[in-house]
């Protein structure tokens, strides 16, 4: 007899909390199902393709979210063998409906900075050398890979070499860091809430400023000023050079993803961050 396929996600969901149905939603990305039990309240149910990344989800979840009580969801359960997590849905509506250039999208972002606060105070290790080298490794093998693909010149690839140097021989504070922070996976409630932990790990602490800095700052001064506002401190001189060096890996992973994957719009993307650092 051949058995009918059943989704992992749905066989979780039903395993924690019992009956569920789907709420079709196609805003959402395939690996993601919306759900709801048999009293209406909502769950996210996650499949990943790619283990290290579930890992990571899931030890987020079990261990720095603490430090965002009541901004995230909360971890419902996990089945390792089909790396499928389910979470509950926080009420509201995603943050990046909000009309553009309205009083809302100001205080949005202010209640960003001050959330993220709260978890880069919790778990600052101040001026620590132990990131950059692994940074600039990383920005040494896109540079690679941009390079092979014939997607920078040779002053590019200077370019970009030179902000691998600031890397490796700068201290920086390091934090545990969201890594996508930006209004696609913040969401506006009751209270500001968080999506999406599964680039969750330490890094520098200033890095998890650089998708604001390079996709929404640059024409909404008044927003990184929100920002920064509900974070308490603007970034000193330093930190904003070392912005500079975070928009360098920004510019190559966009130019060899968007590469990759015929994404016109990243390409783009990458192309004109790199113009900015030039």
């Amino acid at each position: 007899m051949i058995r009918a396929f059943v989704d992992p996600r749905l066989e979780l969901a039903r395993d924690r909390v019992g009956c569920v149905r789907v709420l079709p939603d196609p805003s959402l990305p395939p690996r993601l199902l919306q759900l709801a039990d048999g009293q209406g309240r909502r769950y996210f149910a996650k499949r990943h393709d790619n283990r290290s990344r579930y890992v990571q989800e899931v030890q987020a979840y079990r261990t720095w979210s603490q430090h965002l009580q009541g901004h995230v969801p909360e971890l419902v359960g996990c089945h390792d063998s089909t790396r499928t997590l389910l979470v509950t849905a926080l009420s509201g509506t995603r943050a990046d409906a909000v009309t553009p250039g309205s009083p809302e999208e100001e205080l949005v972002h202010h209640e960003a900075g001050r959330i993220l606060r709260l978890l880069h105070q919790a778990t600052l290790i101040p001026r620590s050398g132990a990131v950059g080298p692994g940074l600039a490794q990383r920005l040494a093998r896109w540079i690679d890979r941009a390079d092979q693909a014939g997607l920078i010149s040779a002053d590019e690839r200077e370019l970009l070499t030179a902000h691998q140097d600031v890397l490796a021989g700068t201290p920086m504070d390091s934090a545990v860091c969201h890594l996508d922070y930006q209004p696609r996976n913040w969401n506006i409630g009751e209270s500001f809430g968080l999506y999406d932990l599964e680039h969750m790990r330490r890094d520098a602490r200033v890095r998890d400023f650089a998708r604001l800095e390079f996709r929404r700052w640059q024409a909404a001064s008044h927003l990184r000023h929100a920002f920064y506002s509900g974070y308490g401190r603007q970034p000193t001189d330093m930190e904003q050079c070392l912005l500079e060096s975070f928009g360098a890996i920004e510019a190559v992973t966009a130019l060899v993803r968007g590469y990759e994957q015929e994404d016109l719009a990243l390409s783009a993307h990458g192309r004109a961050v790199l113009a900015r650092l030039s």
